[in-house]
């Protein structure tokens, strides 16, 4: 069985302690059997001097042990933990640095996990929304080659179906490199006075025979013009993608889509609302996601990108400001957001 040096010496003065203590009681006995009186209350102090003396001393070498112990671990500890320079440093700061350490790397690994998961979801995502359009346009330039461009109805069919193809795949790649820019920070607003109104109305008319062959009415609720402070490039993406949405999502009987905007304190709030069938609470959250299309009101026919809702998300944010969603299934959707309110320009 290993000695430690450390164990001796506590014994040794603990045994050095009790030895005065009883030369003490044996110098004084005589006085001790002539006053009883005096005698217990000597021993109290007597053995309170005895147990200070042990605890200053055994503190005064664990510490030494601790610091001697610590100095040799800091040789093969990480600097990050315990650097040279920290002499002075006890076994429970080491421990909680350890241990902050070791959480660290866990939330570090939890992360790399997350942004494995992401980046497969990512590139399947991609891949699954490139590969729709690039199969069709594969199988209509096969038909061209067999014969078909000698038949004249098939050859403009089919063209006009590759093109819309090619387009739906453009929209694609342009989508992805603005949100790839935006997810990086990279939106460069040009701030400028503007009346929201005038925007919704030009977002209006630009939408108007979209809106025409779904069936849909777009209306405007207002009171008066609403002058905003915001890049209207950006704002008017916004406008688009939402009001684009509303029209392809809303009801088909009696369809209606309803922008409006009023002042609350020193922002302005615009609303876009459809009567559609509304998105289920479960995927609600999840609608600004890349790609994410709630089965009950998205689908890929329509040849959008999947991006929308998260390019104007970003949009937004960049602006400083959030867009809810709010649905009812079987009952329609609003989105809301909030932008900086000016004086008349």
């Amino acid at each position: 069985m290993k000695v430690h040096r450390l164990s001796l010496i506590s014994a040794g003065l603990l045994t050095f302690a009790m030895s005065v203590i009883v030369y003490v009681f044996h110098v004084y006995r005589s006085d001790f059997n002539a006053t009883q009186q005096n005698f217990y209350p000597t021993l109290l102090a007597a053995l309170f001097v005895g147990f200070s003396f042990n605890y200053l001393v055994i503190e005064f070498l664990f510490k030494t042990y601790g610091k001697n112990q610590i100095k040799k671990l800091s040789h093969s500890l990480p600097s990050e933990i315990l650097n040279d320079e920290e002499k002075n440093i006890g076994f429970k700061e080491l421990s909680e640095r350890i241990s902050g350490l070791n959480q660290k790397n866990i939330t570090e690994i939890d992360t790399m996990k997350y942004m494995e998961i992401y980046r497969r979801e990512y590139i399947g995502n991609v891949s699954h929304e490139l590969k729709t359009p690039l199969f069709s346009i594969q199988g209509y330039v096969e038909t061209l080659i067999d014969g078909g461009v000698e038949n004249l109805n098939i050859r403009d069919k089919y063209l006009e179906r590759i093109d819309k193809s090619v387009e739906r795949l453009i929209n694609i790649v342009t989508d992805l490199d603005m949100i790839n820019k935006y997810e990086a920070g990279e939106i460069n607003l040009r701030l400028e006075n503007f009346d929201i109104n005038s925007l919704i109305k030009e977002t209006f008319e630009l939408l108007d025979l979209e809106a025409q062959k779904m069936g849909a009415k777009l209306i405007l609720q207002t009171s008066a013009p609403l002058w905003v402070n915001a890049d209207k490039q950006r704002i008017s993406q916004v406008l688009i993608n939402l009001v684009s949405n509303a029209i392809h999502y809303s009801n088909r009987e009696k369809a209606q889509v309803i922008v409006s905007t009023k002042p609350i304190g020193n922002k302005v709030l615009v609303e876009v609302q459809d009567n559609g069938m509304g998105i289920k609470p479960e995927v609600l959250p999840r609608i600004f996601e890349r790609f994410f299309r709630a089965e009950s009101s998205r689908n890929r026919k329509d040849g959008g990108s999947g991006l929308g809702l998260a390019i104007v998300k970003h949009i937004l944010h960049a602006h400083g400001e959030n867009i809810e969603a709010k649905s009812t299934y079987l009952e329609g959707t609003i989105f809301r957001f909030l932008l900086k309110k000016e004086k008349k320009a």
